[in-house]
């Protein structure tokens, strides 16, 4: 069995590291071959394209930025989807919206191929240590082809449903980490502004019904102020959108997750759009525009936010 991993950003090359380690040999592409160079050796080469890559495999994992990559890679010119061997299984684990896994999974059988949507939960360090949930959209037959490779990358599966559950999965579990981070961060903002320790604060709110627990592992880089990426800010924006378009398509009504995503195009505008997604909290912070006292510099804020809507 040959396995072809395209895509080696953030989470990517670290799954790809993962299944490495487990003794499988990798033929690998990414757009910019120095991000692969640590992968190539005895278990590892690259490909000088997606279509080259995969005349050689027969199993394919994708681990792309958003639906447009994914799309170029599969279909565009030396894209790969076309040269895939009958019956080779293409697994994509990038986060798209759930008709798009659809479209691609008709794609990929019209050409005798296999799909799986396969994105994952889980930042930067969860993917070194192989600890990804992985939310799975597929035959069962498929899902059993792959499950040994999966649990090389991840600790849990979770099979969804059919093609496009698993990233309808992904969709609202990333609504609701996007949400949640705002939601502590404005919090926290008006807390401060009420006079109270950013220490005090963590301590009474950190571990309470009422918050998310993921956001005890953010305090570290909000008290220091470094962002340093987990999971990039400009990613949960992209992702916040698509959860509003499959909301669209299916007729859901979003108010809060529309304002939200907004806000944090805001937070992109001001330089945070390659710092982790909790520097979301840096830009509603009581230094900034949104949680100022300072109704002169809370105005222009709210009327860009007005005009972003």
């Amino acid at each position: 069995m040959k396995i072809g991993f395209i895509g080696l950003g953030i989470m990517g090359s670290r799954m790809a590291a993962n299944l490495q380690k487990h003794g499988y040999s990798l033929v690998v592409f990414n757009r910019t071959r120095a991000k692969a160079e640590p992968l190539l050796g005895p278990c590892g080469t690259f490909s000088d394209s997606p279509a080259k890559l995969a005349e050689q495999v027969d199993i394919l994992f994708t681990m792309l930025a958003h639906p447009d990559a994914v799309e170029q890679a599969a279909l565009g010119a030396n894209g790969f989807l076309g040269q895939l061997k009958t019956n080779a299984l293409w697994v994509d684990c990038s986060s798209v919206n759930p008709s798009f896994s659809k479209k691609m999974a008709v794609e990929a059988a019209q050409r005798g191929v296999h799909f799986v949507d396969a994105p994952v939960t889980g930042s930067a360090p969860a993917a070194a240590d192989a600890e990804l949930v992985f939310w799975v959209g597929a035959d069962a037959a498929d899902l059993e082809r792959i499950r040994s490779l999966l649990l090389c990358m991840g600790n849990k599966i979770v099979h969804a449903g059919g093609h496009g559950m698993g990233t309808s999965m992904k969709m609202v579990v990333n609504l609701l980490l996007g949400a949640g981070m705002a939601s502590f961060a404005e919090a926290m903002a008006l807390g401060q502004g009420l006079g109270l320790s950013q220490k005090m604060l963590f301590d009474s709110l950190l571990g309470a019904p009422t918050v998310a627990p993921f956001l005890a592992s953010k305090r570290e880089k909000i008290e220091s102020g470094n962002y340093e990426v987990e999971f990039p800010l400009r990613w949960m924006q992209k992702d916040m959108q698509l959860a509003s378009v499959s909301a669209y398509e299916s007729g859901v009504a979003m108010p809060l997750a529309n304002v939200t995503k907004e806000i944090y195009r805001l937070a992109m505008r001001d330089g945070h759009e390659t710092e982790d997604f909790s520097a979301i909290y840096e830009y509603l912070s009581n230094d900034s525009d949104f949680a100022t006292t300072d109704q002169s510099r809370r105005l222009p804020a709210m009327t860009q936010l007005h005009q972003a809507n």
